[in-house]
């Protein structure tokens, strides 16, 4: 009989997700072992237990496809993660029961493509005997350790793109807009796009603003003759003193739904300085689509590139020595075997798009320039 390991992607969907499963069933294909993917995420795991074999010959197609053939959950039995990211202890028994089934299915291994719930529930998997594989995945980019996540470069493009088009009718109107983007309680989507895309000020969620700083910024732009303002807010920013917006009510069985800070801040902005203020939330966009080619990049080193490839490469370019799309500058070098300790970030980052090749604790450890105070 052939090895077998089993792979599954939990929590919500991104642009990426198919890339990953192809990769690695061609590499397990190589290694001659036999692939298998739970289907609705971890939930594929109980009764009845429901999964597909995975063939070496249909991964082609999957190269440039968004979502996932799998399917996914971000709620239910398997919830790991509640409320403003709690950990929750998913219960023994139901533990019990998937790692039982697994071990009747005969897998070395079960790759889990998930973020930082899904990735919570895997290690409690992991706890009690099953052999893990943790694949990051999410738009936020907050996992620690983790340089760069699938789906994150997919989210910054949609993102960047938005405040492109939002700059245009925003100088024809002189007008204020305001762009709401995912991320949950971290920036970085906000930052990468708000750099990429020229906006004006950007709010996230690791330091509280002050609504008044932002409306003194707006009117200083008016004073210079600049009578638009780009605003990016992530969704888990908050005004000193205030409490996350939420969208929608909470349940018991999955994180709370963060949104509605850009209706808040827009008004805020309007009441205040009397500039007409228009509010765009981009929401799923962020999600659906093809992954750009960083994440396929990168899981051609572990599918078709057999996991042995080791260049130095950022998102623009792929591997190279310099970067060739926008400045032509040395590429950041390779981070030390553990990302995110002492010494071992991504050196001297110098354009918006190599902050994301980055791995600090937090999105507001990049920016010197945010006013802090």
């Amino acid at each position: 009989m052939r090895e077998r390991i089993g792979i599954l992607t939990g929590g919500g969907d991104c642009p990426g997700l198919n890339t990953v499963i192809r990769a690695v069933v061609k590499c397990a294909t190589k290694h001659g072992w036999e692939t298998i993917g739970f289907l609705e995420g971890f939930e594929g795991l109980l009764e009845p237990v429901r999964y597909r074999r995975l063939d070496y010959k249909e991964m082609d197609a999957l190269l440039f496809v968004g979502g996932t053939i799998l399917g996914t959950s971000n709620k239910g039995r398997f919830a790991a993660k509640t409320g403003h990211g709690e950990t929750h202890r998913i219960p023994r028994d139901i533990l019990r029961r998937a790692k039982a089934n697994i071990q009747q299915l005969g897998l070395r291994a079960l790759v889990v493509v998930g973020g930082d719930g899904s990735l919570t529930t895997a290690q409690q998997l992991f706890e009690q005997g099953v052999p893990i594989i943790g694949v990051p995945k999410t738009i936020d980019n907050d996992l620690a350790a983790t340089a760069l996540t699938f789906g994150f470069d997919s989210a910054v493009a949609c993102a960047t793109d938005a405040l492109d088009r939002l700059r245009t009718t925003a100088q024809s109107h002189d007008r204020v807009m305001v762009l709401e983007v995912m991320g949950r309680y971290a920036g970085w989507i906000a930052i990468t796009a708000g750099i990429s895309g020229g906006g004006d000020v950007i709010l996230i969620p690791e330091i509280p603003f002050h609504l008044e700083r932002v409306c003194a910024k707006i009117i200083e732009r008016e004073r210079e003759g600049k009578r638009f303002t780009l605003v990016v807010v992530a969704e888990g920013a908050r005004e000193q003193g205030a409490d996350f917006v939420t969208a929608g009510g909470a349940e018991a069985s999955r994180e709370a739904r963060l949104g509605g800070i850009g209706a808040v801040v827009a008004a805020g902005i309007q009441k205040r300085t009397g500039k007409e203020t228009r509010v765009c939330v981009l929401g799923h966009l962020q999600r659906g689509g093809a992954p750009t080619s960083c994440p396929c990049f990168a899981a051609w080193r572990a599918g078709d590139g057999g996991g042995s490839a080791r260049y130095s490469w950022c998102g623009c370019c792929g591997p190279s020595r310099r970067c060739r799309w926008r400045c032509g500058r040395p590429i950041l070098r390779r981070p030390s075997p553990i990302p995110g300790r002492s010494g071992s970030r991504w050196t001297q980052p110098t354009t918006s798009h190599s902050i994301m090749m980055r791995s600090p604790a937090r999105a507001s450890d990049t920016l010197p320039i945010l006013d802090r105070s």
